[in-house]
């Protein structure tokens, strides 16, 4: 017997009962930065390899562990994006969007993939909003990254249950001082470290700060500290921020263990966390990589960005409950007929009244049936009036109109008529969605 199709494990489906909540996230979030001035740009899912490992950094787990890598026909080798940042800069620099220092003020939202193990809020195939700024140095477009996250929080209803954390990786001649004074300490207690630390000493040390071994954090509270190691252009830089953020009354902690997965950052990094999804606790993260467009070829280009999971966000939504009760928008009618003749002037009949009326929902019965089941159908499909068409009503070219959320009297309304009876319902449906009745 063959084996029964499923999904690839970490790789899930999202059905028609999910996907309104998706929507309502995703539009809240590009209504939100094109408020903000930011422009959506579509990337591609596969890149060359070498893209990865040259931005996200070899030694990370993600390049070392994580990558979906393949070889195509032409043995190239191409990898499935784990993260969206990479392959923007790919895209500024091949269309010379930043030069003359152009300012770039980009978002991008799609899958990502990571061979990791799969879990509550963590997948192998994942969803990502991101948003990328190119070409403005200084604290201001850092604190405007963060203020706009903060005022999705508020608009998604969940700005009680996260909360901000800030550091600064300082320039990479303060980060490397810093990891030299790092490994020192910590090769001086080596046998102490869990397996993973001993193995991140040698290839990305800093990633020991973010272990989650109840030990191994024990140990670091006596390691030297990246801030005494700061130079003094980012100690300046951090202020800024601090005081913008301070200015907008948006609240914050000083993580000093906070340096994020990707080699590629440094000064400004940022995290918001919450304490409601259990160990996936980030919900949003990024921070600054000035560096990055050089180390691809480019001029020096001060950049800064972020990402934020969907799927941990519908998850937090939804633990929260705060999704709006009417996400799923009902037809406004849903037309039944009986008899050939009636089906075909069914069928026309819908085509002229969504001409004339762009923003209706209307269903037509398919599949014919007994008057007792189309309605039942009609009902079901939470329509606000059923439209009934027999022989009588073709005879008389009117249709039946039966309310099916409110008490009311079947009425005949000509076919002539019908869109303008129609469009009340559809004005009076878009009126109670703004105000957030629907």
């Amino acid at each position: 017997m063959s084996k029964t199709l499923q999904a690839i494990r970490g790789m899930n489906d999202i059905l028609p009962g999910q996907t309104p909540v998706w929507r309502y996230l995703e539009n809240t979030f590009a209504e939100l930065l094109e408020g903000y001035g930011y422009q959506e740009i579509r990337l591609p899912i596969l890149e060359f390899t070498e893209l990865f490992a040259r931005g996200i950094g070899e030694g990370t787990d993600v390049v070392d562990k994580e990558m979906y890598t393949f070889r195509d026909r032409n043995e190239e080798s191409l990898t499935l994006r784990p993260e969206g940042t990479a392959g923007c800069v790919r895209a500024v620099l091949e269309h010379g969007l930043t030069g003359g220092g152009q300012v770039q003020k980009l978002w991008y939202a799609g899958p990502m993939f990571r061979y990791e193990k799969p879990q509550k809020g963590r997948y192998r195939q994942f969803h990502q909003i991101g948003v990328e700024v190119f070409n403005l140095p200084g604290p201001d477009v850092d604190a405007e990254l963060i203020a706009l996250t903060a005022r999705l929080w508020r608009r998604l209803g969940v700005a009680d249950a996260v909360s901000l954390q800030l550091n600064s990786l300082g320039s990479s001649e303060a980060r490397a001082r810093y990891r030299d004074a790092l490994v020192d300490y910590l090769q001086q207690r080596f046998e102490q470290l869990d397996e993973d630390s001993q193995r991140r000493l040698t290839t990305n040390p800093l990633r020991i700060l973010d272990s989650k071994n109840a030990q191994t954090q024990a140990l670091l509270a006596g390691a030297p500290v990246l801030s005494d190691f700061l130079d003094e252009e980012s100690r300046l830089h951090f202020e800024g921020l601090r005081n913008r953020l301070d200015a907008m009354g948006i609240a914050y902690q000083i993580n000093t263990g906070l340096v994020r997965g990707l080699d590629y950052y440094g000064r400004t990094v940022f995290e918001w966390v919450t304490d409601r999804l259990g160990a996936q606790g980030t919900v949003c993260g990024g921070g600054r990589y000035d560096g990055l467009v050089g180390q691809f070829g480019g001029k020096p280009t001060p950049s800064v960005g972020f990402a934020m999971g969907i799927e941990r966000l519908v998850l937090l939504l939804e633990t929260l409950a705060v999704v709006p009760e009417t996400l799923e928008q009902p037809a406004h009618a849903y037309i039944c007929a009986f008899g050939e003749a009636a089906e075909l002037a069914a069928v026309t009949l819908a085509e002229r009244l969504r001409d004339a009326l762009p923003g209706l929902r209307l269903l037509v019965n398919a599949g014919g049936g007994s008057f007792k089941s189309q309605f039942k159908k009609a009902d079901k499909s939470g329509a606000r009036f059923a439209l009934i068409l027999g022989e009588d009503e073709l005879a008389a070219r009117v249709v039946g109109c039966k309310p099916l959320r409110e008490d009311g009297e079947q009425q005949s309304i000509a076919w002539d008529a019908l869109a303008e009876r129609l469009s009340a319902c559809v004005e009076q449906a878009q009126h109670n969605a703004c105000m957030g009745k629907e």
